[in-house]
């Protein structure tokens, strides 16, 4: 599957309130200024409308997709639960349809389409934003989506740490349909986090919510014990039938193992707009899905499938739609477990020791791209986020084994044979863990360890379960393990880093029951000799509107991420999705639509084309 989303790859979505070439990153971060987005209906690239409810035509039609979930009873349809038993982790993208965020952006045009508010308006003088809910909305059940929903929403994204209320003090319903959002500071990306917030109904939620906003006023950090029992409790929820606000609902009583059903949700957003009045989302990974594609049982699917399943679709007719995505997989190690990993000439050595254009041609042909820059967000943006000269001063790591060897000997390394010791004086030998249903990562993790194998150091590759994987990844369960890097949320680098530093990592981690990496955040060397909080770099480089200041900050992060190298970004994914036509679907978009420059797993141009029936049944 494609970035993020396994049930890791998902879930870095999720944590973001949203969780890869920027093809138009470029001043896409202009929609980002307060109020000058738009919903986009006066463009023929554009969808033909947003914001509508109830009303639902019957069609008859449905569309079949292929994506993982995990089936109850381990599963639930508790938003908040641990990421890998959410129900709804078909939520990116095909959950946005159940649970509505507020707007999706169309990365070519910079704007937005609007879909649960009228406006939004941040007042720099008071340090506030406002937004208004439109009219008219109503839950599945029939009850209003009103602004306290939206304060409900915020709250539990408060108990589950998400970066939002980095910029946020408080959040305040004025009346049914105005909330205002009390600022620590203005941000550019600060848009997006409220855009695309999923939004969570009080009936469910508003209990553990309410109990938040005196937590917050009596400045509680969320890592305290009483937030952190409300946490728990907010975990272990267990929604029978779940409220939801998009055209579609879940048909509890349909879902196996191997599928479950969608069905029209006529109260829905844009209900009177969709074609469909069913999406069956049949589970699993490339292995499962493959032959489903084959056979025409799957009309659209985001699975990484290797280059010789892609020739194999495109003998049968069935087109490849390759849109950027702006992430990738990582190699992942675990400072806690292996202390002479903290040395990063070991790390830069391990860089250059790894051939990384390799690496994305073994698994995914011309979508793999090597990294080069290693800045660690996308290098199609180097040139847009970096300050003069920035660029240059960054490590390419090419292979080189020669300096690959000596940086390990500057390190404490030795050489017996064909096999490199640790300081310690022990073999250097890891096992290195990957989603084994994951056919591009799984390959990458053979790959990286056939080649470190070769160089000396023995690794040996182990395919795990991919709902494990993250697991095991946030509660340190692993010694080398293969994750994501980079974003697809936004072409701001704020989203990249703080993917690559924070989701596996004790700051995230911790949501899952371990500290994942454990890479020391507090204290990093940098390019001027000062040291840095990482975490409050991250946050200092999404700070204010001035992007001339945020890019000077983010120059610093990237130099700092290039020295350090916390984790080692292999290659760039683009999407290799398969897309069956004239069976149930009519057509997908042209190649050359504006809307595929939306990345596949935010802001989905199939959810935009569903949403404004521009995609329908046959």
């Amino acid at each position: 599957m494609s970035d993020p989303i396994s049930v890791s790859r998902r879930r870095m979505l999720q944590i973001m309130g949203i969780t890869s070439v920027g093809v138009v990153g470029a001043g896409a971060l202009a929609a980002c200024s307060p109020g000058t987005a738009d919903n986009g209906n006066t463009s023929s690239t554009k969808p033909s409308g947003s914001g509508s409810t109830g009303g639902g035509t019957k069609s008859g039609g449905e569309i079949h997709v292929g994506y993982p979930f995990t089936a109850p009873p381990e599963g639930t349809f508790n938003m908040f639960a641990p990421a890998n038993t959410i129900i709804d982790a078909v939520g990116v993208p095909y959950g946005d349809m159940l649970h509505m965020p507020s707007a999706y952006y169309l990365w070519a045009d910079k704007s937005w389409i609007k879909f649960l508010i009228d406006d939004y308006k941040l007042d720099e003088a008071s340090n506030t934003y406002t937004v208004t809910v439109k009219d008219g909305l109503t839950w599945s059940d029939g009850k209003p989506l009103t602004a306290k929903d939206y304060v409900t929403s915020f709250y539990c994204a408060w108990l589950t740490s998400q970066p939002v209320w980095k910029y946020v003090k408080d959040v305040e319903a004025k009346d049914d349909k105005t909330f205002v959002l009390t600022l620590k500071n203005p941000s550019t990306v600060l848009e997006r986090y409220i855009l695309k917030l999923k939004i969570s109904d009080t009936q469910t939620y508003g209990a553990i919510a309410d109990k938040v906003g005196p937590l917050i006023k009596a400045g509680k950090a969320a890592s305290d014990p009483e937030p952190s029992a409300l946490l728990a409790e907010l975990q272990k929820l267990k929604p029978a039938d779940p409220i939801t606000s998009g055209p579609f609902k879940f048909d509890t009583g349909s879902i196996t193992n191997t599928q479950l059903t969608l069905v029209k949700n006529d109260k829905g957003v844009n209900a009177d707009k969709i074609k469909f009045d069913k999406v069956v989302i049949y589970n699993g990974e490339t292995p499962d899905v493959t032959p489903l594609v084959q056979s025409k049982t799957v009309d659209y699917a985001t699975h990484g499938f290797p280059p010789s399943t892609e020739k194999s679709f495109i003998a049968a007719g069935i087109r490849i739609l390759r849109p950027p995505n702006l992430s990738g997989p990582a190699l992942f190690m675990n400072f806690a477990k292996q202390p002479e990993l903290k040395d990063k000439r070991v790390r830069q050595a391990f860089a250059t020791l790894i051939d990384r254009a390799v690496v994305g041609k073994v698994s995914l042909a011309e979508s793999g791209v090597g990294v080069k820059y290693m800045a660690g967000f996308t290098d199609n943006s180097v040139d847009e986020w970096l300050p003069a000269g920035v660029k240059d001063k960054l490590k390419t790591y090419d292979k080189d084994d020669a300096k690959a060897e000596s940086l390990l000997k500057e390190a404490g390394w030795t050489k017996s044979g064909n096999t490199w010791k640790t300081p310690a004086g022990k073999d250097a030998a890891y096992e290195l863990e990957f989603p084994a249903e994951f056919a591009d990562w799984s390959a990458a993790g053979k790959n990286v360890a056939e080649q470190m194998t070769t160089f000396g150091i023995k690794v040996t590759p182990r395919g795990v379960n991919f709902a494990q994987v993250p697991v095991d990844a946030d509660k340190g369960n692993f010694q080398l393990i293969i994750q994501a890097w980079g974003a697809n949320s936004h072409p701001h680098p704020y989203f990249a880093y703080q993917a690559d530093y924070l989701t596996h990592n004790y700051p995230i981690a911790k949501n899952n029951g371990g500290r994942g990496i454990d890479y020391d955040l507090s204290a990093v060397p940098g390019p001027d000799g000062k040291k840095y909080n990482i975490e409050d770099q991250i946050t200092a480089c999404g700070e204010g509107l001035d992007l001339d200041k945020q890019k000077q900050q983010i120059g610093i992060l990237a130099q700092l991420f290039n020295e350090e190298l916390p984790i080692i970004p292999l290659f760039e994914r683009y999407g290799n999705n398969a897309a069956v036509e004239g069976v149930r679907v009519k057509k997908f978009p042209a190649d050359d639509n504006p809307v595929l420059k939306n990345p596949a797993y935010s802001d989905n141009f199939v959810v935009i084309g569903i949403m404004d029936g521009t995609i329908e049944p046959v």
